[in-house]
């Protein structure tokens, strides 16, 4: 069962005299219950954008957020947060730092989901909620009286995640969770992220710029460039046999030990401008190495590689 369906999501920013910026272009995947899906691709391709849709920060153009049987999308954002849906929605930010009030305890901060969305006002049971949900992310119970310049960049990353698994929501959104950790503190803190999943059987969207990260911690990936999904499918599966070029390069830029990187390909040209991009030409077009001038004349579809896989690029390989 899908705990969340995206189909065709679209969303445009005006950025003067007619012009509009192609942040999110007709987007479409699903995440089933339990399940990790990863999400990257390079800066300004739209990720942070899908996610704060996902979210319902954010209100689309078009298209539909089908999230447990219902249709979230036509909840306005600014209502979002008194509907139903918003405490089994929850997010884990990139900078722990940043996504903590500075006044506020770790307690505080743990208890704030609980009071605004759980309706929950007795302190015993509040003090009961918090406490677990500090001991399933490891964080000490001795420092719950502590404010975030108290504490080290790991125990302030747990009372994220505390925050957002404090109401047991069925999906988590980790924007980039681990990038602003030292490498070290990345591990701990992943391993923790996967046994929470498990024990909690919560679904995750896994927004990062490190492949190897989602290779670790995702059953499915998806590749986003210039604000399309250019490929999608198994994580080993496209790991093993990527069929879009873009994803290729990602994959062979990723360093190996000893601190080489692999061969890159040859990505010749800029990335194209999203605004008001022509529809007719790939999104890649300009930088493919196997580019062709097809590709300048029709933009192609995302269409299954492998029962699973799916590409948007003409020289992809079909089913059968």
């Amino acid at each position: 069962m899908n705990i969340l369906e995206v189909d065709q999501l679209r969303k445009t920013f005006p950025v003067g005299r007619g012009a509009l910026l192609h942040a999110v272009d007709d987007v479409s995947f699903t995440i089933s219950e339990g399940q990790s899906v990863g999400l990257v691709g390079e800066s300004g391709c739209g990720k942070s954008t899908l996610v704060r849709l996902i979210t319902r920060m954010l209100d689309a153009d078009s298209g539909d957020l089908i999230f447990n049987g219902r249709n979230i999308g036509f909840i306005p954002s600014r209502h979002f947060a008194q509907s139903a849906f918003r405490a089994k929605i929850q997010m884990v930010f990139q900078d722990p730092t940043d996504s903590l009030n500075p006044r506020h305890t770790a307690f505080d901060t743990i208890a704030e989901p609980l009071r605004l969305l759980g309706g929950l006002t007795n302190h015993q049971a509040l003090q009961l909620k918090v406490e677990q949900a500090a001991q399933q992310t490891g964080f000490a119970l001795e420092l719950l009286s502590r404010y975030p310049h108290q504490l080290s960049g790991g125990q302030k990353a747990r009372v994220g995640i505390a925050r957002a698994i404090v109401l047991r929501p069925r999906l988590l959104v980790l924007d980039e969770p681990t990038a602003a950790l030292d490498v070290s503190v990345q591990v701990t803190i992943l391993q923790l992220l996967a046994e929470l999943r498990a024990s909690l059987g919560m679904s995750y969207l896994f927004v990062s710029h490190d492949l190897n990260v989602v290779r670790m911690l995702c059953e499915r990936v998806m590749v986003m460039y210039l604000g399309r999904i250019v490929e999608q499918g198994p994580t080993e599966e496209i790991f093993r046999a990527p069929a879009h070029p873009y994803t290729a390069a990602l994959i062979q830029s990723i360093p190996m030990l000893g601190g080489h990187s692999n061969q890159r390909p040859d990505l010749i040209g800029e990335p194209r401008s999203p605004i008001n991009p022509d529809p007719k030409v790939c999104r890649f077009f300009g930088r493919c190495p196997k580019q062709i001038d097809r590709c300048r004349t029709e933009a192609p579809l995302l269409r299954r590689v492998t029962a699973e896989q799916m590409a948007a690029c003409h020289f992809a390989p079909t089913v059968g």
